[in-house]
């Protein structure tokens, strides 16, 4: 469950794509917007090159020389409000700070501020380095020169370390991301809906319905992939019509000469004294035998494949059916000593094409009689189950392998151990049939194990 679980979150999925991108586009603008305040907030030129702010200090030290306490007050009302502006009162290593002497004496030095920042030329900025952190500075001394005053914005490296350490940067984005994640999750899926409804459609399409889409695009995102879709499913279905139709006209053209080869080889082969020209005429008849067969179970793969291409079905009696080609197969099965058996005990009425189920019941006849042994019994059955028709038809055969009873219903494979001629069509037909109808096709033994023989079981859909 747990190997299930992991796969399914680390499948890639083009919503997880999509959250993930916006959730790296809120970063990265996140991460410019701090930035921006930490360029902005770095460039301290203008706070050092704004004279009113030295003057203001100045002028309250300069007067207020006589009053300790309430120049100090005054000075640390001043500092609150450049920090205010210029930074934040609550962190000093955030904010700018003010030294201020007195007649060569320090009177007021702002809350954090290094002890490493002093003047030491004036009306010039100056760069301090207070252990890790850079400080830029710059001083102004009073008209009376009693008074001497230094302001010392924090630099943007300073406040970038700062608001790295304080979690400024990161603490927003691991508060709001997860309160994002559904609302950006909501908003991916409605908008992917269009996209799912086309994805569902063309899931639901059967390997013949080539018809285009019945979804009519409206976004521009979707109309291009729409339109190219069913221009693929037009010069498919084109390509698949000119291959039946070239297979069909092939396999037609081909059955008059090979009947007429059939009739002079078996005049041929009556009229021979020589026994080894018997023999060569023997077995040209059963290469013409075999092509003969060929080129039927040709025109009935492409008749079932233009069935399945959209013909209209109509009501067919299975069991009436299974009676005339049983009858029609009869002579068959008597030329190689082998008995039919049937049995049918009511009629089901399938929606279908009936050439193709005649095809169908031929084949699985025909291979059943064609390796069963000399006595031996085919057996064809009809039942209903569960609203499906359940027709099935076992031999005395060889059987087929468990490992290739996938493989056999592809076209023109055939069991290498068989010793059988044979075109490798039958079960492929057969099998296309039952899909064409809705229905399914099993092969399992026939007996209790290998080598008893083949059971083919078809489940059909009765008409309702």
């Amino acid at each position: 469950m747990m190997r299930h679980w992991w796969r399914n979150i680390a499948a890639p999925t083009l919503v997880r794509r999509l959250m993930v991108a916006q959730m790296l586009l809120l970063t990265a603008l996140w991460t410019l917007a701090t930035g921006f305040v930490i360029n902005e907030s770095g460039k301290d030129l203008n706070l050092l090159s704004t004279e009113r702010i030295f003057d203001a200090v100045l002028a309250a030290a300069d007067a207020l020389a006589d009053a300790p306490e309430q120049r100090q007050h005054v000075i640390n009302m001043m500092d609150l409000a450049v920090r205010e502006n210029y930074g934040t009162a609550d962190d000093p290593m955030l904010s700018p700070s003010i030294v201020v002497q007195q007649r060569g004496r320090e009177i007021y030095r702002s809350h954090g501020t290094p002890s490493e920042l002093g003047t030491r030329k004036l009306n010039v900025v100056e760069t301090f380095y207070a252990g890790d952190k850079r400080w830029r500075a710059r001083s102004k001394q009073s008209a009376s020169g009693t008074v001497l005053t230094m302001l010392a914005p924090a630099d943007g490296v300073h406040i970038f370390i700062t608001i790295n350490s304080h979690g400024y940067y990161l603490l927003p984005l691991l508060i709001s991301l997860p309160f994002l994640l559904l609302p950006t999750w909501l908003s991916i899926r409605l908008a992917l809906r269009p996209w799912s409804q086309v994805a569902r459609e063309v899931a639901a399409r059967g390997p013949h319905n080539l018809r285009p889409l019945s979804y009519t695009a409206k976004h521009r995102e979707l109309v291009g992939m729409v339109d190219n879709i069913n221009t693929l499913m037009r010069q498919v279905d084109d390509s698949a019509v000119r291959e039946r139709s070239f297979i069909a006209d092939a396999a037609h053209e081909l059955r008059t000469p090979l009947a007429a080869m059939q009739v002079n080889v078996e005049a041929l082969h009556s009229q021979a004294s020589d026994e080894r020209q018997r023999q060569l005429l023997k077995g040209i008849l059963s290469s013409g035998g075999r092509a003969t067969r060929l080129v039927s179970q040709l025109l009935m793969l492409m008749r079932s494949d233009a069935s399945a291409a959209g013909e209209a079905g109509a009501p067919v009696g299975l069991a009436q059916l299974l009676q005339d080609r049983m009858a029609a197969l009869s002579g068959l099965a008597s030329a190689r000593q082998v008995e039919l058996e049937l049995h049918a005990d009511t009629e089901l009425y399938l929606h279908g094409q009936r050439e193709s189920l005649i095809s169908l019941v031929d084949n699985l006849v025909d291979n059943a009689i064609k390796y069963s042994p000399a006595d031996g019994l085919v057996q064809v059955s009809l039942r209903r189950e569960a609203g499906q028709a359940v027709l099935a038809v076992s031999d005395q055969g060889p059987g087929v392998a468990p490992a290739l009873r996938e493989r056999v219903l592809d076209r023109f494979f055939r069991d290498p151990n068989q010793t059988q001629s044979g075109s490798g069509l039958g079960l492929s037909i057969a099998q296309a049939v039952a899909r064409q109808h809705g229905g399914s096709i099993a092969l399992r033994d026939a007996g209790q194990g290998p080598g008893h023989g083949l059971l083919v079981e078809v489940r059909l859909p009765l008409a309702a």
